[in-house]
């Protein structure tokens, strides 16, 4: 017998964070420290900045005091900093890629 309501198949919370995330997120946080770029300061230093190291974010994973809540923010926040640094590198490549054909 079929149920008379049929419930719809549960997302994981992941998906439904990245389907609330305000689009534009990623750019205007790599725009800042593109701006950063442009008025001196080292990419190799943002990049650091910008980045978590995987050895920290497993770190974070493995603690045993934090529950899965913790860790699923954990996770998004290392999957948007990774694409934050994607949109900076492509950013700095093109005005690396400016300044030699000018």
């Amino acid at each position: 017998m079929k149920p008379a309501v049929e419930s719809a198949p549960l997302q994981p919370p992941v998906l439904q964070w990245y389907e609330d995330l305000d689009p534009l997120a990623v750019q205007r946080e790599a725009a800042m420290f593109y701006g950063l770029f442009l008025r001196g300061h080292s990419p190799e230093q943002l990049r650091r900045d910008i980045e978590i190291p995987k050895s920290t974010f497993e770190k974070w994973l493995s603690h045993p005091h934090y529950d899965g809540e913790f860790r699923e923010n954990i996770k998004r926040v290392y999957h948007f900093r990774r694409q934050v640094l994607a949109v900076f590198d492509e950013l700095v490549d093109q005005e690396r890629l400016k300044a030699r054909l000018q």
